[in-house]
This record gives structure tokens, C-alpha cells and sequence, in this order.
């Protein structure tokens, strides 16, 4: 890497940096230079490792070292403190940044391909609860994940930072039509179900155990408040719930209903989790 040393965070070499929290422009100039932003030495290791190739990368003095065995071609924009806070609008306590190309996403027939047990996300707009049930359904072997055109962008910097790097690893793609979209999964043969706390619902496990072995499963999660649209619940196959002890809980935040679910969507049958991607 060509290290550049910079102290004006108004340097235009520093432009995919600057204000990193202010969303509406994150979007806008994320989308304009088709780029993404990984923060921290392992993430920045495991997207340059999943082949995403960098534009930049920024590491503060304090922090200068710790890429340097890194094989990319990019520049490396090394800075002092003050000047990345200013640059990014918060204290850089990492003291690493990096700039990555996006790529093309692929199909929904090459994401489905193989796949038994995907994760449906239908208009989630929290990053980070986005990010959080990437790590999940990475960490417990679901094949993917498919998303509703209005859902929360993986790639975006906090999605990216808490799943810990799963969103480069784990395959994904959007659904082009909301309304039909759920159709697609189908007629690819997978048996839909519903996350909903609604009195119609199967306890989950229940459910889950009476679909065969080899019929694929697509788990639907429904945004932070109100859920799932009235149009995915009525194309589900099945409505189900994780039971609730009591105690004044009728339900679980989606990260948390998110992880117990993936749990169950791979161990269904009793198989525990999958070789999957050479881990476990």
C-alpha cells in the first residue's frame, strides 16, 4: 500500500470519509460512487478477504501498523486524530477505516441455489437490527438471506459493523417485487412461515417439525414495529410465534426473535447445525 500522510480533513482525497452518522448523504454518495465503508482492522481484514476490492483504506498514527501486512492495491490515508473526529464526525476510537467497491448483486435463483433454510426481510430500517440478524443467521448456518426492496442496505457502515463481516460472507440479494415477491420463493419450493405473535399462529418448533426434511423453509421477519404487511402474512404458509413464558411479554425485539428462530430453522429434524461455508 502507498501510505499518504493528510492533516485537512477538507482534503478531497478524503471525500468517501467524511460525515459517516448524517444517513440521508451516507446514501446518496454511497450509492453515487458505488462504494461501502468497513470500520475496524477485523472487518476491513474479512471484507478484503471475501474479494471485495478497496478504494482507501484511513487508519489514525495511533493505529498506523496494524494493516500493514494487508495485499491490497489502494491508497492508505494516515492521519492524526483530531483530523479523522473532524473528518468523520465522531471520535474514531478504531482507528480504522476503509473504502470498499460494492459489487453487482447476484439473482434470486443464485442465491436460492442449494440453499434449505433463508431469511426473509421484509422493509427492516434499522441498521443495525439488520446487521445484527446477519451475524445471527451466519453464526447458526442459514444458506441466505432475501430482502424486500425497502429494506435497510446490509453494506451500510453499522449494518456492516455489527454483524462482525457476516454481510460479506453470508449470500443475499433483494427481491424486485414486494407485492409477488413472496411467490418467487415459492414456486422455488419454499415453504414460507410467518413470524407473528398473532392468536392464529404455531408455536414455532411445532411448526417446523411437521414440514419434510427436504422441503426448503423461508423464515419471514417483519419490520421493527408493526411487523408483517398484511399482504406477507396472508401469502405465508404458515403463521408462527415463539411461545412467551408470561410475565407482561407477548413477544421478543426481531434481533432477538431473529436468533431463536435461525436456531430453530437449522437444528429442524434434529440435524443440528450444517457444515456450512468450512465452519460449523
Amino acid at each position: 500500500m502507498h501510505v499518504i500522510e493528510i492533516d485537512d480533513p477538507a482534503d478531497p482525497r478524503l471525500a468517501d470519509y467524511t460525515r459517516l452518522r448524517d444517513v440521508n448523504l451516507r446514501r446518496h454518495l454511497e450509492a453515487e460512487h458505488g462504494l461501502f465503508m468497513a470500520e475496524g482492522e477485523k472487518v476491513i481484514r474479512r471484507a478484503a478477504a471475501a474479494g471485495y476490492a478497496p478504494r482507501s483504506l484511513l487508519l489514525t498514527r495511533r493505529r498506523a501498523e496494524v494493516l500493514a501486512d494487508l495485499d491490497v492495491d489502494a491508497p492508505l490515508y494516515l492521519v492524526e486524530e483530531e483530523t479523522a473526529e473532524r473528518l468523520v464526525g465522531f471520535d474514531l476510537h478504531r482507528g480504522a477505516l476503509a473504502a470498499f467497491h460494492r459489487g453487482p448483486l447476484p439473482s434470486l435463483d443464485e442465491v436460492l441455489a442449494g440453499a434449505r433454510g433463508i431469511v426473509v426481510l421484509e422493509d427492516l430500517v434499522d441498521h443495525t437490527n439488520v446487521g445484527a440478524i446477519f451475524r445471527s443467521a451466519a453464526g447458526l448456518g442459514v444458506d441466505a438471506v432475501v430482502l424486500a426492496p425497502r429494506c435497510a442496505d446490509p453494506l451500510y457502515r453499522r449494518s456492516v459493523k455489527v454483524s462482525m463481516g457476516a454481510v460479506f460472507t453470508l449470500p443475499y440479494t433483494r427481491l424486485d417485487d414486494w407485492y409477488g415477491g413472496l411467490d418467487e420463493l415459492r414456486e422455488a419450493g419454499f415453504h414460507l412461515m410467518a413470524l407473528t405473535p398473532g392468536e392464529d399462529s404455531r408455536p414455532l418448533r411445532e411448526a417446523m417439525s411437521a414440514v419434510d426434511p427436504d422441503t426448503g423453509v423461508g423464515l419471514l421477519l417483519g419490520t421493527e414495529g408493526d411487523g408483517l404487511s398484511a399482504r406477507w402474512l396472508e401469502r405465508a404458509d404458515t403463521r408462527v410465534h415463539i411461545p412467551m413464558s408470561g410475565r407482561d411479554v407477548d413477544s421478543l425485539n426481531v434481533t432477538a426473535a431473529a436468533a431463536i428462530a435461525c436456531y430453530e430453522l437449522t437444528h429442524r429434524g434434529g440435524a443440528g447445525v450444517r457444515v456450512h461455508r468450512g465452519g460449523t
